[in-house]
């Protein structure tokens, strides 16, 4: 008689360790350095994979199960909100412009990150950094799909949206992100960890998604909040990889420290100025808001980023270089973006404005060091214009930083009255930078960041025109002819809010929603 065979249950962590580590191996006809070439040649050195650790321990079946449970909650509320008119119930239709920055310039990025993460994911030789990238990878696509399909019921409704991907290729203010993740993905595997995982993911992160999901909900857009909800349980897994990355890292041999606080310094300044976009549409965007971005930095960035770099401090590794100038500049970016993009309305498929008085009385709260006396002037000059029937566009093209890629418009660090210039020279070239970090960037990379799309210049080559335009015929509009490369629908997408189609409409379909039917049509007759 045969002996019984008794199947033993695996425990959690042996079940995965089968399923992760156990499925990985040494190869034989190919030498491993061949076989993973990638996570050598940035001077980081490991010697021991096994030690690193992944505090989630969660398996692929196990993924599968919980991520499918989150969609069918996430897409019930969306097709009820949808079903619902949701749209309707916003808090004012210039609330709608947020949404279009978002899917604009980061929705994207998600798409971006699960390349980057895809890629990284074949390259670690270590089986546990592969499987908890290629995880990640898979959450990336996630957001990218939940995000498009939340914000696309927009698009039924309001202009702005409708051609979001291709302008993320070519609009002017889109190269900041797009140039951010480039940057990342052109890196080594353990710099694109440094960059995303660690610098933004783990550090910045909680700047976008925490202040912007409460904005969500505060007025109105439960579609909005649902996939924020749904994603913060990942970005928990995605922090978490950071952290681990960057200590295993530093854990594993002394000379990785210099490599991982140079990596650190480069992608907390790029990571810092890619926010800005984010600060502007916090303070501004927002009919009703929650915080403001000063504040929003204090607690996410300054309380939270400044217990880490203690932490860190027993590894060797200080704060990163520009930490004070963008702890100082949490007074004044959100308006100086701003600032630029109502100046550049006419060339932007969303809509600007000057806020109204309760709104510049709440930024004066927030900001009692510098709105009143630096930025309320202004925006009371645009109003008293505009009212006149001057309301200005600009139609010149800035000087953009060859690093960041945002027009010149920070000032200097210590006087928010001057304009922050620096330049590098390379090869006999000069280049502009708008702060010492961006500067401080290039200067560690150069041959990178001469190969920088920058748009303003490709604009003035005449790479931005569609096939076939003579912008030597009489007559020429260069704007224009810009303008229908991009795909805006002149008019439509762009200009001021006050007298848009958007705030039309939405006047419309919310005195439609809640007149009485006798009020609307007296004698009770048909269309």
């Amino acid at each position: 008689m045969d002996t019984p065979v008794v199947k033993k249950k695996l425990g959690l962590k042996e079940r995965y360790t089968a399923m992760t580590r156990g499925l990985a191996w040494d190869t034989t006809y190919q030498p491993m350095d061949k076989v993973f070439p990638y996570d050598r040649y940035e001077g980081i050195k490991i010697h021991d994979w096994d030690k690193w650790e992944d505090p989630f321990r969660l398996t692929m079946d196990a993924y599968w199960k919980y991520q499918g449970e989150k969609e069918k909650k996430l897409y019930a509320v969306i097709e009820a909100f949808a079903q619902n008119n949701g749209q309707l119930g916003v808090t004012d239709a210039r609330y709608i412009n947020a949404l279009k920055l978002f899917i604009q310039g980061v929705t994207p990025l998600e798409y971006a990150a699960h390349r980057g993460f895809a890629h990284v994911g074949r390259h670690f030789t270590g089986a546990g950094a592969r499987v908890a990238a290629q995880m990640q990878s898979i959450d990336e696509l996630r957001h990218f799909q939940t995000e498009t399909h939340a914000i696309s019921h927009y698009n039924k409704y309001f202009n702005g949206i409708h051609n979001s991907a291709e302008w993320y290729q070519r609009v002017w203010y889109l190269s900041v992100p797009k140039s951010f993740f480039e940057d990342a993905m052109s890196a080594g595997p353990f710099e694109f960890l440094t960059a995303v995982s660690f610098s933004f993911e783990y550090v910045l992160t909680n700047l976008l998604f925490v202040p912007f999901m409460s904005g969500a909900a505060h007025n109105g857009d439960l579609s909005t909040v649902t996939f924020g909800f749904s994603a913060q349980s990942d970005e928990s897994r995605h922090m978490t990889l950071g952290i681990e990355c960057i200590k295993f890292m530093l854990e594993q041999d002394p000379d990785n420290v210099p490599i991982v606080q140079r990596w650190i310094d480069k992608w907390f300044w790029r990571g810092y100025r890619l926010l800005t976009l984010v600060a502007m549409m916090q303070d501004y965007m927002l009919p009703k808001r929650v915080m403001s971005w000063k504040e929003a930095w204090e607690m996410y960035a300054e309380e939270n980023g400044g217990a880490l770099f203690r932490d860190l401090a027993r590894y060797g590794i200080r704060e990163p270089a520009g930490w004070k100038e963008a702890c100082e500049g949490k007074d004044h970016i959100s308006h100086q973006a701003w600032n630029t993009f109502y100046n550049y309305a006419a060339a932007a498929p969303f809509h600007t404005w000057v806020p109204n008085d309760d709104e510049m009385t709440w930024l004066s709260q927030k900001y009692p060091d510098s709105f009143d006396r630096l930025y309320r002037p202004r925006l009371e000059h645009f109003r008293t214009e505009q009212q006149h029937g001057r309301r200005f566009y600009n139609t010149t093209l800035p000087m953009l930083c060859t690093t960041c890629q945002i027009p010149m418009v920070f000032t200097e660090p210590g006087d928010p009255t001057r304009i922050c210039y620096r330049q590098s020279t390379y090869l006999g070239d000069k280049y502009h930078f708008c702060s010492d970090g961006c500067k401080h960037v290039f200067d560690g990379e150069p041959e990178k960041y001469v190969q920088s799309w920058l748009p303003v210049h490709q604009i003035y080559q005449g790479h931005c025109f569609k096939e076939g335009t003579d912008p030597t015929r009489e007559g020429f509009d260069p704007l224009a002819a810009v303008l229908d490369w991009y795909g805006i629908n002149v008019g439509r997408d762009n200009f001021d809010f006050e007298g848009s189609e958007d705030q039309k409409n939405f006047a419309a379909w919310r005195g439609s929603a809640t007149a009485n039917a006798d009020s609307k049509n007296p004698a009770g007759d048909t269309a």
